[in-house]
């Protein structure tokens, strides 16, 4: 056995330090359920780690803003960290031209001179492209905004973050984005939205207060001895490397970026996203910008262009690309992990799903209370006989 890891008879071994399994192991830890959570990086925090560099937050792994309209969730990681009031409110360039976004009434003021909602809305009726069944990327933002605000904003952007043409993607990804007839330039319609103020790492150490954590450690290097030194096995890892790739590999969007510290302020703003087919990366980041309080006293700056990056084994696995050819796949995986004893999947890459942060959270809030029903209901049956 590892000499890192202190014991052997854990009733959890968690694989994955990130949100999901972070969250899971503060639930059973806290209903007296002992755990162990293990992580191939040599840090906690999944995704969304972050790091102090010259007195700036940084999010390594790129932008994440906390947000959720859900009360339990908001109270649940207020109990780990203090939030700041940021709100996300990116802009677009596009070629030498900045815009207002996610697309709203002041976004089509820039682009075409409306100046209320009325003839916003006579506008885009114009330029509507129907369709009478939607179903991919482009399709359904040609019916919903026409040609030139999907040429401005989304294809150049879309195809540069997917490394796909927008037909091949599936309309549900766009549909998260709001479009906006009046002036409101939050990117998120939730009621709850900010940044830990001392950093989403702090928050997760939060979390993992009294639970043991082993970082820099390869489940799959010695599947079987991890796996026996608990009862049970929480694995947050891709679903597919977990059944040797049975069906053949899921495909990803991986990311890499390019930090750079430099003097002054470089952008103005958190969020900057390139739409213009021909800038390489997809959008630059200003990190002190995410805390609004403090960034007029810090003189220096640190920013991060973020690159789309073809996916290959071995890479960072980002966001699942849920297709026809992927989803089809996944369910013969789900089928598998349904019926794998004595092991629980969840979060992005274990479902192969979308998640946002606090969608990760609220999966790994019901699977532990349903591992928790599980657990009490087997005592009283066993106390019953």
């Amino acid at each position: 056995m590892s000499s890192l890891i202190k014991d052997n008879n854990y009733d959890y071994l968690i694989v994955g330090a990130g949100l999901f399994g972070t969250t899971f192991a503060r639930e059973m830890t806290d209903a007296g359920y002992k755990c162990v959570v293990v992580d191939k990086r040599k840090h906690i925090g999944g995704n969304v780690y972050s790091e102090k560099r010259s007195g700036i937050d940084v999010h390594v792994y790129g932008a994440h803003i906390f947000h959720t309209n859900n009360d339990k969730i908001w109270e649940y990681v207020n109990r780990f960290a203090t939030f700041n009031n940021y709100i996300n409110k990116p802009k677009v360039r596009f070629g030498d031209k900045i815009f207002s976004f996610p697309i709203n009434l002041m976004t089509l003021h820039q682009l075409w001179g409306v100046t209320t909602p009325e003839e916003a809305e006579k506008k885009l009726q114009e330029v509507r492209i129907p369709c009478e069944n939607p179903d991919n990327l482009e399709d359904w933002i040609l019916s919903q905004v026409g040609r030139e605000v999907y040429e401005t904003f989304i294809k150049g952007y879309t195809m540069k973050q997917w490394q796909r043409d927008p037909k091949e993607l599936p309309a549900s990804i766009i549909k998260r984005l709001p479009i906006r007839l009046t002036f409101d330039e939050n990117y998120f319609f939730d009621k709850y939205q900010g940044i830990p103020t001392e950093g989403y790492t702090q928050m997760v150490e939060n979390m993992l207060d009294g639970i043991e954590v082993v970082t820099n450690v390869d489940y799959f290097s010695n599947k079987s001895h991890y796996d026996s030194l608990a009862k049970n096995v929480v694995f947050t890892g891709k679903v597919d490397e977990y059944f040797d790739f049975r069906f053949g590999e899921l495909e990803y969007r991986t990311l890499r970026f390019e930090h750079e510290e430099i003097e002054g302020d470089f952008q103005g703003n958190a969020v900057i996203n390139y739409t213009h087919p021909e800038t390489p990366y997809t959008r630059i980041l200003e990190h002190k910008h995410f805390q609004p309080q403090t960034a007029s006293k810090i003189s220096n700056t640190i920013v991060t262009r973020e690159y789309s990056d073809e996916y290959k084994r071995g890479k960072t696995p980002y966001y699942p690309i849920n297709n026809d050819k992927n989803t089809k796949m996944y369910k013969k995986y789900a089928l598998l992990a349904k019926n794998e004893p004595g092991v629980i999947f969840g979060g992005r890459l274990a479902e192969y799903k979308y998640y946002d942060m606090h969608q990760v959270i609220g999966s790994a809030l019901v699977k532990s209370k349903r591992e928790l029903e599980k657990l009490s209901n087997s005592a009283y049956n066993k106390n019953t006989d």
